[in-house]
């Protein structure tokens, strides 16, 4: 069976202002606390045992949660905050539908989850590839300055791709769905 639907503009502004509000409380909160408590939410899924579209979306926050830990990744500034900032929404225990409402509690935060990755795409891009180059190189010590120079580089086109994409969104004259303009 499969269920599916559309979130319009209003529904996105909607989530957008959530993340918002959320992401502007959390400034008070340690950055351990945000991603201690989304690795939290992710062990908490997985114990709930959810339906599969739950369970394969709050498992796309381990992504964001290893980039933030990854001390080769180094992300760091405005791009580390975007990442805690979207992460932070996992964490506020007032979100649209209580996590403790069987069947449903994890409902919102799938949806999130889905509109947070769309809107870091080019950073979860970027870390992959990073991942994948690492993961490649036969010894660590001999590979460090080529590691470092391919993470500059990945970061790099990180940031050339978004704000790419923010350019072709504001000179496009219809606006796009699958931008939802969270930062």
């Amino acid at each position: 069976m499969r269920v599916s639907f559309d979130l319009g503009e209003r529904d996105l502004r909607y989530f957008r202002e959530r993340l918002q509000k959320v992401s502007r409380g959390k400034s008070a909160w340690a950055e351990d606390r945000v991603i201690l408590g989304a690795a939290k939410l992710v062990t908490d899924v997985e114990a709930a045992n959810p339906p599969d579209f739950v369970r394969e979306r709050i498992a796309k926050l381990s992504r964001l949660i290893d980039m933030l830990r990854d001390r080769e990744w180094r992300l760091e500034g405005a791009d580390r905050t975007r990442i805690l900032d979207s992460l932070a929404y996992f964490v506020d225990p007032d979100d649209i539908i209580p996590d403790r409402v069987p069947g449903l509690g994890y409902l919102d935060d799938a949806i999130m989850v889905e509109i947070v990755v769309r809107e870091l795409t080019h950073e979860l891009d970027a870390y992959d590839d990073f991942c994948t180059f690492r993961d490649s190189r036969s010894t660590k010590e001999a590979a460090a300055e080529e590691l470092e120079a391919r993470r500059k580089a990945l970061q790099s086109r990180m940031l050339r791709r978004r704000h790419r994409m923010r350019s072709d969104a504001r000179s496009s004259v219809k606006p796009s769905r699958s931008r939802l303009g969270l930062w």
